[in-house]
């Protein structure tokens, strides 16, 4: 069973930065990983993705510019830096793999097989 162990988030004012990482049991360079949030009673929507046979991302448009993924293969750990916050990116963040090989960037949900267990990040104004 792949594990994908979350650390970082926190609060933080407006304008301030965090970055999350997520370490995963199973390194596999052929598939994807992304970020994604979710907030009470919304549904869960992806914020970044990356291949991790290079480094090819793909972010939606309210955190294009502000948010940056990366990956380091030799930690097996996918990062997210998160700059310049914003009241409206509170949410809980969670970390997610794809079971097989990825052959194009996706940020919908049923692309990745594997989550990690969530982490809170929230902005104040």
């Amino acid at each position: 069973q792949v594990q994908l162990n979350q650390s970082g988030g926190g609060s933080v004012q407006g304008g301030g930065s965090l970055k999350l990482s997520c370490v995963t049991s199973w390194f596999n360079p052929g598939g994807c990983m992304a970020w994604f949030r979710q907030t009470l009673g919304k549904e869960r929507t992806g914020v970044a993705t990356i291949y991790l046979a290079g480094t090819s991302t793909l972010y939606s448009d309210s955190v294009n510019g502000r948010f940056t993924v990366s990956h380091d293969s030799r930690k097996s750990t996918l990062y997210l830096e998160m700059k310049n916050l914003r009241p409206e990116d509170t949410a809980v963040y969670y970390c997610a793999q794809t079971k097989d090989v990825c052959s194009s960037l996706s940020l919908r949900s049923y692309a990745y097989f594997f989550w990690g267990q969530g982490t809170q990040v929230t902005v104040s104004s």
